[in-house]
């Protein structure tokens, strides 16, 4: 009865922490776009910004890792003969990668709020895309177990997650594109008039 509860908390845990990541770096790329607007806009979006992150990761995010990790190890501690499986071992590695990634974010967090980041809109975007594939390739082990599949169906998901990842980067450099044409045309005809 243990194994199920702290199987439905891991759940909850993973659903929370990948909630707030996703969200995290999206108010980055806002953060960072944010430059761009004029005083006092930009300064009073930043203050916000900053805010929100501090939040997210300290009220949602950071309690939704802990939570998923202490979880597992009650999984693992009811089931202990699990940390004998090839599979565990390949997920616990990339759930190592999605800690390190974790606490990347509060790096980048830190940096954003004392205005030293780095990163533009466009970069932020595609990391926003990497616990996405984690989360693919988390969830695969999980449900596939030692039995990860390698037929042309697996390959040609893969693809499809490749091609949408993709097409909302495209999507997305799109709309830039687009709002920079649009500004540039109303200051040509304010240039004009």
């Amino acid at each position: 009865m243990h194994y199920l509860w702290f199987k439905d908390f891991h759940i909850i845990g993973v659903v929370v922490w990948f909630a707030g990541l996703f969200y995290l770096v999206r108010l980055f790329i806002y953060h960072v776009e944010a430059d761009a607007k004029p005083e006092p806009t930009k300064s009073i979006l930043k203050e916000q910004y900053t805010l929100m992150e501090k939040r997210l990761y300290g009220i949602i995010t950071t309690p939704g890792m802990f939570v998923t990790v202490a979880m597992a190890i009650g999984i693992l501690t009811q089931v202990p003969d699990m940390l004998h499986d090839t599979w565990l071992h390949v997920k616990l590695g990339f759930v190592v990668v999605l800690l390190g990634y974790h606490f990347y974010c509060r790096r980048l967090m830190k940096k954003l709020e004392a205005g030293t980041c780095g990163w533009s809109g466009q970069q932020l975007r595609a990391l926003n895309e990497f616990p996405t594939l984690l989360l693919v390739v988390i969830v695969m082990l999980v449900i596939f177990k030692n039995n990860f599949p390698t037929s042309a169906t697996s390959y040609l998901i893969v693809g499809l997650i490749v091609v949408m990842a993709a097409s909302i980067q495209l999507y997305a450099k799109k709309r830039r594109l687009d709002k920079e044409r649009k500004e540039k045309e109303g200051n040509i005809s304010e240039g004009v008039a």
